[in-house]
């Protein structure tokens, strides 16, 4: 990268957002330090910030409400912290829009490595699908840099997805990755691990329900009507189907 990857660290303990900074500070990288929600939302009117490293529990605002806020005018990454193991936890920190998580304790190259998985997965140009295992005949893989689908179309290369009306949607790094897969795949029955072993890039949790979470948010974003999706569809006990054809655009 030519230029330092900025990182803001949310978090009410001084003590963590300091030893957060230096070490990312020793590894290069630029890094601003809030305790609060209101803190948080200063640095960001002022200044250029590439990912968010957000505590989920903090006295007042706490990071899930802080998620959303940031998710409603901006899709820079969000990694959140969490600092219990429950499953439930991650799944409705993911839910309400963050890119990835780790949980407290952490390691602090394990900080580092999950920030520059997901700074590449947002800043750099879109990794090719890994090829699949054998398909039908009547199959094909989509490797254009714009794919278009039901009147919608994706730029892979620019990460723009566009509406059938021509209006821009705003996707996560995590919901373009499933929507590029998919993409890649059309009408063809994919596993969670398949899904997960697709979206390369992605540090997926080894369990389903991150995939489950990641195809509801898409699914938002794409159909018509969420609960009863006509692109992404389920298929009961093998995963998942995107029932569309796919043509270069």
């Amino acid at each position: 990268m030519n230029e330092a990857l900025h990182v803001l660290v949310v978090d009410d303990e001084p003590r963590i957002r300091t030893m957060v900074r230096r070490y990312l500070t020793e590894e290069g990288l630029k890094v601003s330090e809030a305790g609060d929600g209101a803190t948080m939302r200063q640095v960001l009117e002022q200044e250029s910030v590439d990912l968010v490293l957000l505590d989920l529990v903090m006295p007042g605002e706490d990071g899930l409400s802080l998620a959303r806020e940031i998710r409603r005018h901006s899709e820079i990454p969000i990694i959140m912290v969490t600092g219990k193991g429950d499953l439930i936890d991650r799944v409705v920190g993911l839910e309400a829009g963050a890119d990835d998580y780790i949980a407290k304790p952490f390691h602090l190259r394990e900080v580092l490595a999950r920030i520059r998985t997901v700074s590449r997965r947002t800043r750099g140009p879109a990794a090719p699908a890994a090829p699949a295992v054998a398909a039908p005949a009547t199959e094909t893989e989509n490797n254009a840099d714009t794919l278009a689908f039901e009147g919608w179309t994706l730029d892979v290369l620019r990460r723009d997805l566009r509406a059938p009306d021509g209006r821009p949607v705003p996707l996560t790094a995590a919901e373009f990755e499933l929507l590029r897969v998919f993409l890649h795949h059309p009408n063809r029955v994919l596993s969670r691990d398949r899904l997960m072993d697709l979206a390369k890039g992605r540090d997926w949790a080894a369990y389903d329900r991150t995939i489950d979470t990641q195809v509801m948010r898409l699914r938002k974003k794409i159909e018509a009507d969420p609960a009863n999706p006509s692109l992404v569809k389920t298929v009961r006990g093998a995963g998942y189907l995107f029932a569309a054809a796919v043509r270069p655009a």
